[in-house]
């Protein structure tokens, strides 16, 4: 299914205006050689767009001379890549990318991993499930790891597929169809709905452990040095916001959110959240603009220090 012109012409004009990388002293760290980072780009975006992915791809090979960066392709061509953010199953892309991986040589070290939006949660996703070769860090920036509620700006209110996309997860997001060939579905929370969220969730559900624990989970999202969680304080365009670092709206209703620490996810600990928090493993930063907008000085000083 090919997406429409102007969906890609909003996408890369409006959603990722990214400061382009400009010249300057490289960031120095005790390694010779620092450990490769892979990025998982965000929704509707691709690998190698000059506008996002491939900036910030150019910006941290700048700073951080003889990194190996990867940024994910899923797909054979970048519109592939793009279509595949909104119509692949999250489970099958989260297992390519565990296989792509396994077969890099140059990760087999381990790596750094950052992924803008929902390449967040896939990316936490490939430390629970994939611990080979290990995830050394995990940045997450603006990804929605307690899921969606809403697609306030989808992105660009004027396209089509945004309409669509809303009316399908309202309609019948937790349907075996729509959860299988919708991404975005794949991550929807109702909170007022919570029972059948946790028996039809495909993804989410599981990855949060919401029908029981698995251990291997548990250890492997433990293993990490540290989780990095980047929370967009102006974001229109996930909901709630909190998600983005691990809050969501309190159980039966859709207004009032609680932070992770008052979660069961937390109280219970079946991520390892709250031992990894007590350890200090978990990162909160707060930047100030809208989904995914944040300045090249920021960038530089708040998250590149996490993978040299």
């Amino acid at each position: 299914m090919a997406l429409p012109k102007l969906l890609i012409l909003l996408l890369s004009a409006a959603l990722f205006p990214w400061p382009s990388p400009s010249s300057g002293a490289p960031l120095t760290g005790p390694r010779k050689e620092p450990p490769p980072l892979v990025i998982w780009h965000g929704m509707g975006d691709s690998c190698c767009n000059p506008l996002s992915m491939g900036a910030i791809k150019k910006l941290v090979e700048l700073k951080i001379p003889g990194i190996y960066v990867l940024s994910l392709e899923i797909g054979k061509t970048l519109i592939e890549d793009m279509e595949n953010s909104f119509f692949l199953n999250v489970n099958h892309q989260v297992s390519l990318v565990c296989e792509m991986l396994a077969q890099n040589p140059k990760l087999q070290q381990g790596y750094n991993a950052m992924g803008f939006s929902q390449g967040g949660q896939f990316l936490r996703a490939v430390a629970q499930r994939c611990p080979s070769p290990p995830m050394i860090n995990l940045i997450s920036v603006g990804g929605q790891h307690q899921g969606v509620y809403g697609l306030p700006r989808c992105p660009g209110e004027s396209s089509h597929i945004c309409d669509w996309l809303r009316k399908t997860l309202n309609v019948g997001a937790y349907t075996k169809g729509v959860q299988e060939r919708l991404v975005q579905a794949e991550y929807w929370h109702d909170p007022i709905k919570e029972e059948i969220y946790r028996n039809s969730s495909i993804f989410l559900a599981d990855i949060n452990q919401e029908r029981g624990i698995n251990e291997t989970y548990r250890k492997n999202l433990m293993a990490l040095k540290n989780f990095v969680m980047v929370k967009f304080l102006n974001d229109s365009v996930v909901d709630p916001v909190d998600s983005e670092w691990f809050g969501f709206y309190r159980s039966g209703q859709a207004k009032e959110t609680e932070p992770l620490q008052d979660t069961a996810l937390y109280t219970e600990d079946r991520l390892g959240l709250k031992e990894m928090d007590k350890a200090g493993k978990l990162i909160f930063l707060a930047v100030e603009g809208d989904h995914l907008q944040f300045s090249e000085q920021w960038f530089c000083t708040s998250l590149l220090p996490f993978l040299v």
